[in-house]
Order: structure tokens, then C-alpha cells, then sequence
């Protein structure tokens, strides 16, 4: 396990500017960082797996993050077992809200209970703490421009892609 790789885990349905702010700083920390699109059952996808992480690929490229950046999925079994399978020591976490911080904790506990695996929280910049993937949802389905929110791949695709 290395402290110097990391993995960034979310759902990214869609990715924000706020995920790409995460990417961005967390690149800059580590040696290695895996943007980790992952299965969430509880929540009910817009796009599938594939697709997010074309839009990811394509966001990541085109706003220049710099840094062994790499984009993949896991959708069977725990977030820690692809973790320890890239011999990542780090996970990192965006938190927007103290809503965040009492979800995250709990599951940032339990990791390193499993696997000795540490969550880094990093906070949002303030320009998009309050976008949230749902809210990107909501506002694209209703026909709203969600330019401001989105990378331009994104933005793009909801323009024109099917929704």
C-alpha cells in the first residue's frame, strides 16, 4: 500500500466542475491518482457507467490536469478491495456541507478498519460548493442550461445527447 496513490471515488452522474476541482488538487498530491467511477445501488443513474467515464476521460483531458491521472470503474465489491488492488493508501473525498462530512465519516471509519486505507477530505472551492450532480440532473431534465456547473464534454453531451 503507497500514501502516494489515491483514488477518488463518486458516482460523477454527471461530472461537475466541482469533481474536476477535486481531480485537480488531489492530482497535484499524489504520485498517482485512479478517478474511480463507482456503482452507487442506491441512487438511480441518468447515464450509464460507460458514459461517465467517456465524459471523465474527456473532461480530464481537456482541462489539462496535470499529473498520472486514471479513469476506470468498479461496480462489484468494496471501494477499498480496487484500493489495495492499485496499492492506493489514500481515498479522497469532496465534501461540500456538513450533510457530506456526516455521511463520509462513518464509511471513511469502517475503510480503515477494513483495509487501513485513509480518507483525505478536501473542500470544495466556494464557486462550487452548492452544485451537485442531482441539482445538474434536475436542471438538465428540465431544459436549464447547465453550462456554468459542467466541463464543456459534458455540457456538450447534454445539449445534444440523449437524456
Amino acid at each position: 500500500m503507497n500514501n502516494r496513490i489515491a483514488v477518488v471515488p463518486g458516482s460523477f452522474d454527471p461530472p461537475t466542475l466541482g469533481h474536476l476541482d477535486v481531480i485537480r488538487r488531489a492530482a497535484a498530491l499524489y504520485d498517482q491518482l485512479h478517478v474511480l467511477v463507482v456503482h452507487n445501488p442506491g441512487k438511480e443513474a441518468m447515464l450509464p457507467i460507460a458514459q461517465r467515464l467517456a465524459l471523465l476521460e474527456q473532461s480530464v483531458e481537456e482541462s489539462g490536469i496535470q499529473g498520472d491521472v486514471v479513469v476506470a470503474s468498479w461496480s462489484v465489491g468494496l471501494l477499498v478491495d480496487y484500493a489495495t488492488d492499485v496499492g492506493a493508501g489514500v481515498l479522497v473525498k469532496g465534501i461540500r456541507s456538513q450533510v457530506d462530512v456526516a455521511y463520509e465519516t462513518p464509511m471513511a471509519i469502517v475503510n480503515r478498519h477494513l483495509a487501513h486505507i485513509e480518507t483525505v477530505f478536501l473542500l470544495p472551492d466556494p464557486a462550487h460548493a452548492l452544485v451537485s450532480s442531482s441539482l445538474v440532473r434536475q436542471v438538465s431534465s428540465l431544459g436549464g442550461d447547465v453550462s456554468p456547473f459542467v466541463p464543456g464534454p459534458v455540457a456538450r453531451f447534454l445539449e445534444g445527447g440523449p437524456r
